[in-house]
């Protein structure tokens, strides 16, 4: 794949910020294990539309425990990130991704991302080469292609992303308390959801506008063919919001290295509705031998 790097120059800016070249500041959670408990194994988070990077708490404690290395940090726009105002596309996107892994002196890291954040992690790994990544995850994403157009008539009608906007722009509060159990599962408890809820309205409205046009836009069918990394994708058949049919499967059939899991009757929100079992599949996968 061809590199991009003379494009990212980002740098530790203070403790747990990363600053790119344009001065936007990522915060970022760097979890170590202590003394020599560890194995060698990093693990790079890319959050969900919406949310930032404490949403894979889950996974992030359990799997430090464990041994790994886990880095998670905030989108633009989202968490304790900068609020730039722009650079929400997905190319702005994954220089961003870039900055934290070259900031950080990465390698060998096997690279998570869900929803929207498994875009990023394609588009980084199609822009800036695969270098420093050996496995790539993708839970519940986005990909291949959500939007209904002629070439791809079984997509989501734009009226859907209209009316969401509309609810953006009027009431987001009350969309999100709509939507907030369908996308956690029935068994969630309602701290848990309303820990996501508060999370997600910390995040700017112009930053959930511009993203969720990016997502409308994202077409990455040519792209995946060229993801040369072992990949594990994995979503459950209940989703409401990425029907699997539409996504994963599809992106298991571009990928030419990728392996497909489906939790049966989870949904959207499998990062809390399967936490145990996400995180043993993630350090199983992460674990794997790679030659």
């Amino acid at each position: 794949m061809p590199a991009n790097r003379d494009r990212v120059h980002a740098a530790i800016a203070r403790p747990g910020f990363i600053a790119t070249n344009e001065g936007v500041e990522l915060f970022y959670r760097d979890w170590q294990p202590e003394g020599a408990a560890g194995n060698g194994k990093t693990i790079v988070f890319v959050p969900s539309y919406s949310l930032p990077g404490d949403m894979w708490a889950y996974q992030m404690l359990p799997l430090a425990r464990q041994g790994f290395r886990c880095i998670a940090y905030d989108r633009r726009g989202h968490g304790r990130s900068s609020d730039p105002g722009g650079g929400y596309d997905y190319d702005t996107l994954a220089d961003d991704l870039a900055g934290v892994i070259e900031a950080l002196d990465l390698s060998d890291i096997t690279l998570v991302g869900y929803s929207m954040g498994g875009a990023e992690a394609v588009r980084y790994l199609t822009r800036h080469g695969s270098a420093r990544v050996a496995r790539l995850a993708l839970i519940a994403s986005t990909l291949p292609m959500l939007a209904k157009t002629p070439d791809n008539p079984d997509g989501i009608d734009r009226a859907y992303a209209d009316a969401f906007q509309h609810d953006l722009m009027t009431d987001y509060p009350q969309w999100l308390a709509d939507n907030a159990r369908p996308f956690a599962g029935p068994d969630a408890s309602q701290a848990m959801i309303d820990w996501i809820r508060e999370m997600a309205l910390r995040t700017s409205h112009q930053a959930l506008f511009a993203c969720n046009e990016t997502v409308n836009r994202g077409d990455f069918r040519d792209e995946l063919r060229d993801i040369d990394v072992p990949t594990l994708i994995v979503q459950g058949d209940a989703d409401v919001s990425n029907p699997l049919e539409l996504t994963s499967q599809r992106t298991a059939r571009l990928i030419p290295n990728a392996r497909l899991v489906v939790y049966e009757g989870a949904p959207h929100g499998i990062f809390l509705s399967d936490a145990a079992r996400l995180t043993t599949d993630i350090a199983a996968f992460a674990s794997a031998f790679v030659g």
